[in-house]
């Protein structure tokens, strides 16, 4: 009965002080500015004090009702004591007069009995003092044995009730740090999610950037060919350059640039009467003697096909014959047709014609040329452009990359930090249990020592 009394008052005291502290705290939410601005641990430490001050007046009055109560009590053993006493001393009196009347022939035989019968109420009365002081004693140590253990029990039980404050309080920060651990477990794998989701960005930004490496390298090797194309076209300039200084020399020495529309290198006569001059030997002798050049080159490829030229200068001499049939009845000869008799000057004017078919062919070349030059500048163009975009993608992408990876490393130490904290509280909440189950056991023995 006892220790569910005790059990009851507690639950009943935390019922109180759990009111109390509710109460406090609406109060507080419904004072004005300026009380609010009293910290909140100021507050606790003054309703903690007040508390503590009600308890003890209350245990103060509790401890003068019970000194009185013992006093009280006390008084009425002594009149209890006292009235005993006096019936003790009361009863042999009457007794002796009452026998000294009727048996007075026999007072000598009852002498010693009556003696002995005064004797006895006296050494019963001093051990009923002796007992009465030693129960005195006692109780007056029971009651000091009692109102300490009272005092125990009150200090105890606040502190049990301090202690259960304590561990709901550590209960609410441990939950709530699971809470926000779980919410920094999701946040986590959320970063871990945007993070894959970059890495995968990154590997397509990083093989953009090797497909550019190998754009640059295709257009170095292009630009390598458009520079031999410009060393050719430079070089094909030149050839023409010096081809055209070689007709115009050759013009210095009489000869005239057939066009590539006569057939088998037939020259109308009637048309050039006057305007193809007679080549001396000695200018085809200077002609064959010219410097380097593609002039040179071909002057000596058709020195092999002599033996061909040969047999069409036979053919045109056979031609002549016949035109001088023709025209002999004419004023005179074509002095242009007498020049033509020389098998030299022929060999000059098929070569002229091959130097005009070369002069055709390297112009169309020269044009494609720089047609394909244009047509790769614009790709270069394109391409630098292209580039330029991918490195721009790739040093965002870097940035990005750099910054999910601050943000990680910050995610991690929080997250450290507060399984930490977790682990320091869990340590806190278990000495804490300790202690209250220790304070039970002394409570219990308390208990069962009363």
């Amino acid at each position: 009965m006892l220790i569910t009394s005790f059990k009851e008052q507690g639950k009943g005291k935390r019922f109180l002080s759990i009111l109390w502290r509710q109460m406090l705290c609406f109060s507080l939410l419904g004072m004005e500015g300026n009380i609010m601005s009293i910290p909140c641990t100021t507050m606790l430490l003054t309703w903690a004090e007040a508390r503590l001050a009600a308890k003890r007046a209350a245990r103060a009055e509790a401890r003068d009702i019970r000194m009185r109560e013992l006093e009280r009590q006390q008084k009425e053993l002594e009149e209890k004591s006292e009235k005993s006493h006096s019936e003790i001393f009361s009863r042999p009196s009457s007794r002796n007069s009452i026998s000294a009347t009727p048996l007075s022939g026999n007072s000598s035989r009852r002498g010693s009995g009556d003696a002995s019968i005064l004797v006895d109420p006296d050494a019963s009365l001093s051990e009923l003092r002796d007992s009465l002081a030693e129960v005195e004693e006692k109780y007056k140590k029971a009651m000091v044995s009692n109102a300490q253990l009272d005092n125990e029990k009150n200090n105890l039980v606040y502190q049990v009730d301090t202690l259960k404050d304590v561990i709901e309080e550590k209960e609410e920060q441990i939950a709530e740090f699971y809470r926000e651990n779980e919410e920094k477990s999701k946040e986590l794998e959320r970063q871990k999610h945007t993070c894959n989701v970059l890495q995968h960005k990154l590997d397509e930004l990083k093989e953009g950037l090797r497909q550019r490496d190998e754009l640059i390298e295709a257009l170095e090797r292009q630009k390598d060919y458009f520079d031999c194309i410009k060393n050719e076209r430079d070089e094909l300039r030149e050839e023409l350059a010096d081809l055209k200084e070689t007709m115009k020399r050759g013009e210095k020495h009489g000869l005239v640039i057939i066009p590539d529309g006569t057939p088998n290198g037939d020259v109308n006569h009637e048309s050039v009467v006057g305007a193809i001059t007679v080549v001396s030997q000695e200018a085809a002798q200077v002609l064959e003697s010219a410097g380097e050049g593609p002039l040179d080159i071909r002057l000596r490829k058709l020195a092999g096909e002599k033996e061909e030229l040969l047999s069409q200068v036979r053919k045109l001499k056979m031609q002549l014959e016949e035109e001088r049939q023709k025209y002999s009845k004419s004023d005179g000869m074509n002095p242009d047709i007498i020049g033509l008799e020389n098998g030299s000057d022929l060999q000059l004017i098929e070569l002229q014609r091959d130097a005009n078919r070369q002069i055709s062919e390297y112009k169309f070349k020269l044009s494609k040329a720089e047609q394909d030059i244009t047509t790769l500048e614009q790709n270069i163009g394109r391409l630098e452009g292209q580039v330029a975009r991918y490195k721009n993608a790739a040093e965002n992408a870097e940035k990005v990359e750099d910054e999910l990876k601050a943000e990680k490393r910050k995610l991690q130490r929080e997250l450290r930090t507060a399984l930490d904290k977790i682990e320091e509280m869990e340590m806190t909440n278990s000495h804490l249990m300790k202690r209250l189950e220790k304070m039970k056991a002394n409570r219990t023995a308390l208990l069962s020592q009363q």
